[in-house]
């Protein structure tokens, strides 16, 4: 009877195990599907991904002639020189082009038009279709606005684009990219219930790029706001892989090791990837599937 009993739960266990290695094989599928079609979508529309490469040098030299008007006066500003100032901007740019997202704006139009229905019929979670999505993207990205960007940078502005521990800012890039995803894909799930977000997702990429150093060094703030800074999750999306790329940490009068800062960048991924599923369990609840 015992044995019996044993028995029928070990096959049940390897049943189960049998389901998820073919769901995940299944999920699998459908990210490199998406993937590839994201890839050849953006390839049609390329010139228009390419236009990035002229608008964003430009706005890069306003950034040179705004910090030399700020550096004539001086030769450091909170401890940083004008050409340590220029390649925090720099490197902050070069991944900002690599991590882009549009998932927010993406799954928001999906609800508001119903169109979102279709995917309640697919054999896949909506976002991991989305993230093949936007690594598809992102592949075309790198072909066609980074690698230009980043010789731009290197041999007209003279900017060091050399990371100090390439392992290290490669793997705290990847993780900002997945990072970004998930916050704006927990501004999409919102839509479940406000219809609408334009307003939200505005007023959140405006908190998050102050509050990830994408504006400013984050190290610019006062103290008291540096350490509310320190304990949110925007700084992990640029100013952590920023510093990463650079080889030293520092916030709030903290100095971690690169090892130590991206092990809180994956924790902040882990967090962030809990929030999206608490989401996305109460709003799938709420869609009707009507539209616009």
């Amino acid at each position: 009877m015992r044995a019996d009993f044993c028995g029928n739960r070990g096959w049940k266990s390897l049943l189960n195990l049998a389901k998820r290695r073919m769901q995940l094989r299944q999920t699998m599928a459908v990210m490199k599907a998406a993937v590839v079609t994201s890839y050849k979508e953006a390839m049609a529309y390329r010139s228009h991904m390419a236009v990035s490469i002229f608008v964003g040098p430009v706005f890069f030299l306003t950034q040179v002639f705004i910090w030399r008007a700020v550096y004539s006066t001086r030769t450091t500003l909170n401890g940083l020189t004008l050409e340590q100032m220029l390649t925090y901007y720099g490197i902050s740019a070069v991944i900002g082009y690599f991590t882009y997202d549009s998932a927010d704006w993406d799954l928001q139009w999906l609800i508001r038009t119903g169109g979102f229905l279709t995917f309640m019929l697919r054999p896949v979670t909506y976002g991991y279709y989305a993230l093949g999505q936007k690594i598809g993207h992102r592949i075309m990205a790198f072909l066609v606005e980074i690698i230009p960007i980043y010789l731009i940078f290197i041999f007209l502005f003279r900017i060091n684009l050399i990371p100090a521990a390439p392992g290290w800012a490669v793997l705290s890039i990847l993780l900002s990219f997945v990072l970004i995803f998930l916050t704006n894909y927990s501004i999409g799930i919102s839509a479940f219930w406000l219809t609408k977000t334009d307003g939200l997702r505005r007023a959140f990429q405006t908190m998050r790029d102050l509050s990830a150093g994408s504006i400013i060094p984050l190290t610019f703030f006062p103290e008291v706001m540096q350490k509310i800074l320190f304990f949110l999750p925007f700084q992990f999306i640029s100013y952590v892989p920023t510093r990463v790329f650079i080889g030293s940490y520092e916030l709030a009068g903290m100095k971690l090791t690169i090892p130590e800062v991206v092990g809180l960048q994956f924790g902040a991924v882990l967090v962030m990837f809990g929030v999206c599923k608490i989401l996305w369990h109460f709003g799938i609840k709420r869609f009707t599937g009507v539209g616009t």
